[in-house]
This record gives structure tokens, C-alpha cells and sequence, in this order.
């Protein structure tokens, strides 16, 4: 019982303590700046052509602000399209620079377009394995059917967690190697900004990391079953 709680514990830790530092970041940077010349949706674009990147779209989404490369889009959420806030101007200047990776061949990019495509099936096939172990067993009538499948199912999640510890780096390289230095070069921001928007694109990192963290701890979770 003490080893679930502190299980309980540290994933909650890992998962809702960034998620709500994230949150916190962003509300602090989020008043809306008159001194900026555009929104966040206008400076994609302004970047985007700035590259030659004239095919990449720039569109708003619900889902959560993201470069779709496989549509070659950019997608915003309205309180970034349309805001003209510090968090709005960085996070635009984030996803461009996923498009400035694909736009370059960036190899780590390009491996988790490919994972996350084959992991949305793995989860779902894993999920459909965990389920079945039951009945695998109760079909077999050995032991060995269910260890079987729960293997299998360990070896789908093992995918989304390689995703997860790939996302992480490849999110660094869009925010510090590209999206921080257009933004320094181009004189887009002031020293005190530049020091808001790294703790903004700092707070966004620890989302991914969180993310890895929790993967990782419902691995071993579910290893430490198969051992039992």
C-alpha cells in the first residue's frame, strides 16, 4: 500500500507540478502588448516568409499549438493566432521553428514524425492486448498466454515512451537553436523579453519532459507486474 501511494505520489508530481508551472509562465507573460507590431499569427507568417517557407500555412486550431508536417502547416490556437501577448509571439516563434527543421531535414524531427504515426496504433493495439489478457488466459489455460500478451501490450507502450524521450530534444533544438536566436537577430524582442521568452520556452520543455517521466513510470509500472 505504502509503494502505491508513493507511486500515486511521484506521478502526480511529475505530471500536474509542470503542467501547472507551464501554466503559470504563460498567464504571467500573456498581457497583451501594444508596443508588439503583430500577433503571434502574423509573426509565423512574417517568419515563415522570411525563410522562403511561403508553402507552410499558418492556421488556427483547438487542439494545441503545433507544426503539422505532414500538411506543412502552422497551427495556433486563437489566444496565440490572434494575441499580442509575449507568450503569443514566442509560442508562434516555436512552431516555426519546427518548420524550420523540417524545412532543413533536421534527422530527430523526422524520426518522431514516423514514431508518432506507428505509437497512435501501438497504443491502441496495446490497449486491446491488456484487455485480453484475461480472456488469453482463461482460453490457454496456462499461464503463459497471459505473460504472453502483457509482453506484447509492455512492447506497444515501450513505443510511446521512446516518442515521448525523442519529443524532448527535438522541442529544445525548435526553441533554443531556432525560434530564440530568429527572434534575438531580428530584434523582435528587448533583453527583458528575451528573458521572459526563454522561461517561456523553458516551461514548455518541462511539459515534454513531464510527459517522458510519466511514460517512463508507466512502463515500469507495468514491468514490475510482469515480474510478480
Amino acid at each position: 500500500m505504502v509503494r502505491l501511494v508513493l507511486l500515486l505520489l511521484i506521478v502526480a508530481l511529475v505530471t500536474v507540478g509542470p503542467q501547472l508551472w507551464t501554466k503559470r509562465v504563460f498567464a504571467r507573460h500573456n498581457t497583451p502588448r501594444p508596443d508588439f507590431p503583430g500577433t503571434g499569427g502574423e509573426l509565423a507568417r512574417h517568419l515563415l516568409n522570411q525563410f522562403d517557407l511561403h508553402h507552410v500555412i499558418v492556421e488556427p486550431t483547438r487542439t494545441g499549438d503545433h507544426y503539422d508536417p505532414v500538411s506543412k502547416a502552422v497551427r495556433l490556437t486563437p489566444e496565440i493566432l490572434d494575441g499580442k501577448s509575449l507568450t503569443a509571439i514566442t509560442i508562434a516563434a516555436h512552431e516555426v521553428g519546427h518548420a524550420i527543421q523540417h524545412h532543413l531535414g533536421y534527422q530527430p524531427l523526422t524520426e518522431r514524425t514516423k514514431l508518432v504515426l506507428v505509437a497512435q496504433k501501438a497504443e491502441k493495439i496495446g490497449a486491446v492486448l491488456m484487455m485480453a489478457i484475461p480472456i488469453a488466459g482463461a482460453v490457454a489455460r496456462t499461464p503463459v498466454a497471459s505473460v504472453v500478451v502483457l509482453m506484447a501490450g509492455i512492447a506497444t507502450m515501450g513505443i510511446s515512451t521512446l516518442v515521448h524521450l525523442i519529443t524532448l530534444p527535438v522541442e529544445w533544438d525548435a526553441s533554443f537553436r531556432r525560434a530564440l536566436p530568429v527572434l534575438r537577430q531580428g530584434n523582435y524582442l528587448s533583453p527583458a523579453d528575451e528573458r521572459g521568452a526563454r522561461s517561456i520556452l523553458t516551461a514548455a520543455a518541462f511539459t515534454y519532459l513531464a510527459a517522458s517521466l510519466a511514460s517512463l513510470v508507466n512502463l515500469w509500472r507495468w514491468i514490475g507486474f510482469l515480474r510478480r
